[in-house]
């Protein structure tokens, strides 16, 4: 009578699970689109609210690939973008953003995620982002102080598009 190799059938599921988890996230991931930003049910403090701003969101290997651009409430135009992986490394900013030059990525469940932005050095911007249930709308809580020594305190509100 043969007996099954019990360690081996266990490596073997967690092996299959763990291949499962990286292709879900990969394909499914719900931040994953294009979002522009709903300015009328957005907050900003300090101000001005940008005019105009899209976000593009897709997944880039175990992590993901961030474009901004868009209009700043002074008319200026905005462009910047990153893209990193979820290991709370420090990835480079591209384009001008003048809170940060790197970003930090964490993913806290499948609809959440921390961004943490450091600009020469120092901490400024963290941003707490979550999907609807729906996938329709995109939430970013923004706290810290940005570049200019403000302190900062938003809420935006992106619609998938």
């Amino acid at each position: 009578m043969m007996r099954p190799n019990l360690r081996g059938c266990l490596a073997g599921l967690a092996a299959s699970v763990m291949l499962c988890v990286g292709v879900a996230a990969q394909g499914t991931d719900p931040m994953n689109g294009v979002w522009k930003l709903n300015v009328a049910k957005s907050t900003f403090s300090p101000g001005p609210a940008p005019k105009e701003m899209t976000a593009t969101i897709e997944s880039d290997g175990p992590g993901r690939k961030v474009s901004v651009t868009g209009t700043a409430g002074d008319g200026s135009p905005v462009k910047w973008g990153y893209t990193g992986n979820f290991d709370r490394k420090e990835n480079k900013v591209t384009g001008t953003n003048p809170d940060a030059d790197v970003v930090m990525l964490r993913r806290l469940s499948p609809r959440s995620t921390r961004t943490t932005y450091k600009l020469a050095g120092k901490q400024t911007i963290v941003n707490g982002i979550s999907v609807s249930e729906d996938g329709k709308t995109l939430a970013v809580a923004q706290s810290g102080v940005n570049g200019k020594g403000q302190t900062v305190k938003n809420n935006l509100v992106f619609d998938k598009q």
